[in-house]
């Protein structure tokens, strides 16, 4: 663990922080917010959006990272060909597709979690649903 002193020379930057902490540790909440900022300074054009899945990467004006990814995942054909076609799909640009992919160059491994969690969670939904329709149709 390491720590860092920060002296605030707005004290309403402060008081702003202290109340969004709550009853939550400030120092948590601040290195939260600094390393999602450091993300979003690396990968401009994303932000983090709270959800039932947590905190997560997504486009300012679309979807969830991991989202793209699944898409993008799912084409066929070179990169720009992938790209392109996961673009159309989900009505994004090309250049937002590839924020997406930048993102997930540099943190693969919680984006592949996300994919999987709702992979996980759509493969039950379905299962779910047939059984249900087995049942009606019995």
């Amino acid at each position: 663990m390491t720590t860092l002193s920060v002296r605030f020379r707005d004290d309403e930057t402060y008081a702003r922080l202290r109340e969004r902490a709550g009853t939550s540790s400030i120092s948590g909440l601040a290195e939260r917010l600094i390393g999602e900022g450091l993300r979003m300074d690396t990968h401009p054009g994303l932000l983090f959006r709270d959800g039932p899945a947590g905190r997560r990467a997504a486009l300012a004006s679309g979807p969830d990272v991991w989202e793209i990814i699944a898409v993008v995942r799912d084409q066929r054909g070179g990169a720009q060909h992938r790209v392109a076609a996961a673009a159309e799909l989900l009505g994004l640009s090309s250049a937002q597709v590839r924020v997406a992919v930048r993102y997930y160059a540099d943190f693969t491994e919680e984006i592949d979690e996300l994919v999987t969690a709702n992979q996980l969670v759509a493969d039950r939904e379905l299962a779910r649903w047939e059984n249900a329709q087995r049942l009606l149709t019995s």
